[in-house]
């Protein structure tokens, strides 16, 4: 059982842990291979979540949430990417992206009418800031949002969507300054499913993180009251990146999760498998895979839990964050990849989850910015550009 670093050792923590360790063994883990064959919603599940206060863990205590630091929400989401990743990035959309915008950003009315919806799974939100041609660069989406007395007309499209094709609520940012004006000229608005103009377009299979809705989104002068503005006008590209910050300590202890989940079935297959009248890990080439495994997984722990604590002492943590989400997501990779080279056979079938941990580490290595992206920010802050 993965111990918790000493940076996070104290016993609340540690109730913490058991507790979503408990909710994963019980609701996620039979459930994960049917969500990751079908790749259909879960809806059951999220209903359960919601129930258990897995959709609000760091949401205002007084809109129904949690209220937890980020150490504990990252002890969270561990345990519950652990079990599946799709589950995590059910609980991460829903609370770390949708509704931690309304919280962190949002008037009071607006806090008070859908927070307490999302944390008890009410309503789905989605968080719609990817389009076809603008991903790594949030600055150059091209929705636009053209202001025609009390509302704004909306027309675009958002790609890869994770929840998008069951929303019922998008935190969506258009441009709504002229064209050329970067993020300058960016603002937040709250969509809701049933707008005119709002649809879903098509339905995206990826390789992870499935059964999570991700789709296509457009947008045909769809119409969006002034009172649904986050913040004001102009905000959306520092609520954007505010909100991918804490997202990418969140995307971080998933990875940490799924490499973690492939570290214990290679160790349990290595102590069962026989090869040569000899347990498969006797061997020194698996004995020092799986060393390796454990001591990157280790690693990238660390700097999860090191950016959650910065974050929580109120300090500036994009720095960390950065570190600990490209860290931890190609140690997920490397780890999972060796999970397969120990499994042989079996790990390139689909008998065993083992495939399944690299195609969802793999994701988590493109989302909330690439590992490309991340050195771009750290060697930004190491140069002083």
């Amino acid at each position: 059982m993965p111990a918790i670093p000493e940076i996070a050792a104290k016993p609340e923590y540690a109730d913490l842990q058991t507790w979503a360790r408990v909710f994963a063994a019980r609701e996620i883990l039979p459930l994960a291979e049917k969500i990751d064959r079908e790749d259909e919603y879960p809806f059951q599940l999220q209903k359960k979540m919601g129930e258990y206060g897995l959709l609000g863990i760091t949401l205002p205590k007084e809109y129904g949430g949690l209220g937890l630091d980020m150490v504990g929400a990252s002890i969270v989401g561990e345990e519950i990417s652990k079990a599946s990743l799709s589950a995590g990035f059910l609980m991460g959309v829903q609370n770390g992206l949708a509704g931690s915008a309304i919280a962190l950003f949002g008037s009071e009315e607006q806090k008070a009418k859908y927070i307490p919806r999302l944390v008890k799974g009410e309503i789905i939100g989605a968080y719609g800031l990817t389009e076809p041609g603008a991903g790594s660069d949030a600055a150059a989406i091209s929705t636009k949002a053209v202001r025609e007395g009390s509302s704004y007309v909306v027309n675009g499209s958002k790609m890869f969507i994770t929840q998008g094709a069951v929303a019922d609520l998008l935190v969506l940012f258009a441009r709504t300054g002229p064209s050329g004006s970067g993020a300058a000229g960016i603002t937040t608005l709250l969509v809701e499913k049933g707008d005119a103009g709002f649809r879903v377009g098509q339905k995206l299979e990826v390789m992870g993180a499935r059964g999570t809705g991700t789709a296509e989104l457009l947008f045909e002068n769809c119409r969006v009251g002034q009172e649904r503005v986050v913040g004001h006008e102009g905000d959306g590209f520092l609520i954007a990146l505010g909100i991918l910050g804490r997202s990418r300590i969140g995307a971080a202890s998933a990875a940490v999760g799924v490499g973690e989940a492939a570290l214990e079935a290679s160790l349990a297959y290595a102590a069962k498998r026989s090869i040569f009248d000899r347990p498969l890990g006797k061997f020194e080439a698996i004995r020092f895979m799986l060393a390796d495994m454990a001591t990157r997984l280790s690693a990238a722990k660390l700097l999860t839990f090191h950016a959650a604590t910065v974050h929580d002492r109120g300090d500036d943590f994009m720095k960390e964050a950065s570190m600990a989400k490209y860290f931890a997501s190609e140690a997920a990779v490397w780890a999972a990849e060796r999970a397969i080279q120990i499994h042989g056979g079996y790990g390139v079938s689909k008998l065993l989850p083992v495939e399944r941990y690299l195609r969802d580490a793999k994701i988590l290595d493109i989302v909330e910015g690439t590992s490309e992206v991340q050195r771009w920010i750290l060697s930004k802050e190491l140069l002083g550009d």
